[in-house]
């Protein structure tokens, strides 16, 4: 019986030891989640309205004041981005890297001040050397695909585009052994948090302008009536909120009303069926964009397809007693912008809700102050991001068929004797087919 009892005894000591080992273990946990979590607020936004404005708006109470500022730099800005369309694509391509890497810099930039305290070492550095990397390898794919011909033709750029996967891989290992390099003991943790900011960064701006620029060399129609349904959007929720909001929507943006949300919805649709119809009848708008080589410019000029041209619909029934039309004559593509305005009316602005949540969380109003009334770059573009990835996968999933142009492209960078191989698969394929007569020989 004694020795029973000593055996409970000892059998308690141990559970006692163990409770206060995990004790202590879960106190040194909650200490250094502090330590990780006591971080500085990030420095409010400045206001950076032009002085002219301020002074011409100065007898305005601040709700239409800041009514006026909006309106006046969204016209602004929408004057600049058509005369980009007028200067061609290749300008927009420069457009959508310059905003890119804007997005890039603001978020980081976030995580860079909120974390400024602990100095971290070589947190920006090598933030901005994946941000290259990431580039580097996505760019590199647009040219293999996109400007094969060019490339035959000039033999420095042969190698990369050879290896052109395995340098990128290299180029990010490089920056990866770096980081595991720089961490420090008391910081692991915050490092690994940094190192995902980072990378989650690149998913959302580098992964995502890579999409917009896949869908513009589909057709300019394809990169102007998705990035203006949003526009037109946001634009209209602001107005008919403004005007008209008295519900709210949803709590992480405050600001934002189901009247909004309606009647910007609406405005979308109707505006993306019209915009369509005036985009469709040009061919610089419908067009693949393509480098022509010999001309060494890019170039929009083809047959467009039977998507953009125009064809009779027979009204539904439905609708007959109210239009009066038993049909009306269309463009095909115009059936697909709906699908366009509405994703961007219904599930576009969760965009700006995520953004919303992420602000909330680090307590700030905006990403930066670069537009006066705005904020910065990826407060207007937040809605953008998954605007792009729909677009590409409505393309692959819907329209795009095989491309003659683009396998040509590939079939010019083959050797000779791999040419020739494929003329006679498709000879003797043709000729299977009846589409070619068998040759006479003797």
């Amino acid at each position: 019986m004694e020795l029973f009892c000593q055996v409970l005894d000892l059998v308690s000591s141990c559970n006692k030891t163990r409770r206060a080992e995990a004790d202590l273990i879960e106190r040194l946990d909650d200490l250094d989640l502090r330590n990780d979590c006591d971080v500085p607020d990030v420095p409010p936004s400045i206001d950076s309205t032009p002085e002219i404005l301020r002074r011409a708006l100065s007898g305005l109470s601040a709700r239409w004041k800041n009514w006026w500022i909006r309106g006046i730099l969204t016209l602004a800005m929408i004057s600049v981005f058509f005369l980009i369309i007028y200067m061609g694509s290749f300008m927009l391509m420069l457009l959508v890297l310059s905003i890119q890497v804007k997005c890039f810099h603001e978020i980081i930039t976030i995580g860079y001040r909120v974390y400024h305290s602990y100095d971290l070492p070589w947190f920006r550095s090598l933030s901005w050397y994946f941000l290259l990397c990431v580039n580097y390898f996505f760019y590199g794919e647009t040219v293999a695909d996109y400007f094969g011909t060019f490339v035959q033709r000039r033999e420095q750029l042969q190698f990369l585009i050879r290896y052109h996967r395995f340098i990128s891989f290299a180029l990010y290992l490089a920056g990866f052994c770096m980081f595991v390099l720089s961490l420090v003991k008391k910081h692991y943790r915050l490092q690994f948090y940094m190192f995902a900011w980072t990378h989650v960064t690149l998913l959302i701006t580098v992964t995502q302008s890579h999409l917009v620029i896949q869908n513009l060399f589909e057709g300019m129609i394809w990169f102007l009536v998705p990035i203006s349904s949003v526009i037109c959007n946001d634009i209209a929720a602001y107005i008919f909120g403004f005007f008209f909001g008295r519900t709210p929507l949803i709590k992480l943006s405050p600001k934002k009303t189901w009247e909004g949300f309606i009647g910007g919805g609406i405005s979308t649709v109707v505006f993306g069926f019209i915009f369509s119809y005036f985009l469709a009848q040009h061919q610089y708008f419908v067009c693949p964009v393509e480098y022509k080589s010999e001309t060494n410019r890019f170039v929009t000029e083809c047959e467009p397809l039977e998507l953009f041209q125009m064809k009779k619909y027979s009204v539904p029934l439905l609708l007959r007693a109210v239009l009066r039309w038993e049909t009306v004559n269309m463009y095909p593509f115009q059936m697909h912008s709906i699908a366009l305005s509405t994703f961007a009316s219904l599930i576009g602005p969760f965009g700006g809700f995520f953004a919303s949540g992420f602000k909330r969380a680090f307590k700030i109003k905006d990403f930066a102050d670069t537009i006066p009334g705005h904020g910065g770059i990826m407060d207007r573009f937040d809605c953008q991001y998954l605007m792009a990835t729909f677009v590409h996968v409505y393309i692959t999933s819907f329209i795009r068929g095989p491309n003659p142009s683009k396998l040509l492209k590939q079939l010019l960078v083959l050797q000779p004797e791999q040419q020739l191989n494929v003329y006679k698969t498709l000879k003797s394929h043709l000729v299977e087919k009846g589409i070619l007569q068998p040759s006479l020989r003797g």
